[in-house]
């Protein structure tokens, strides 16, 4: 009797253990994506206000992820070799199961040239996405997050 309970306790427990974790996954997933896109749109804020020197052509988004944590010279600042930074770390994305991967390598990578249906790396980072092929809890595939 005492086994069967346990079993049965067990068999509840369980799967509540699992979704406890993907909740916590998809809430770190949430917060990455919020803090490289807030990167991403301050350093575009920074182009359109003159201070960083863009190539003729360029679309004004860095040209990899790298690039918001290693900081640019800020032109504006003439009277000191300030620089400007934009994360202090590329986080990883919680849904990646290769450990070997470093964290730039663990997201997918939109150009702004690519659309949103297809999304393709390209000369820039536009934005970032999952790389996971599984789906939420609320229905929608990680990668379109």
């Amino acid at each position: 009797m005492t086994v069967a309970i346990i079993g049965l306790m067990a068999s509840i427990v369980l799967p509540l253990a699992e979704l406890s974790v993907q909740r916590t996954k998809e809430q770190d997933l949430r917060v990455a994506l919020r803090e490289i896109r807030g990167g991403l749109d301050a350093y575009k804020k920074a182009v359109d206000d003159g201070k960083v020197v863009v190539a003729a052509g360029m679309s004004g988004y860095p040209e990899s992820l790298q690039v918001l944590v290693d900081g640019v010279k800020d032109i504006k600042n003439s009277t000191s070799n300030s620089m400007m930074y934009f994360l202090r770390r590329i986080p990883r994305d919680p849904m990646a199961t290769d450990s070997a991967q470093s964290n730039e390598d663990t997201w997918g990578k939109r150009s702004y040239e690519s659309s949103a249906d297809d999304p393709q790396e390209g000369k820039d980072v536009y934005d970032v996405y999952s790389l996971s092929p599984d789906t939420g809890l609320n229905g929608i595939p990680y990668k379109k997050w």
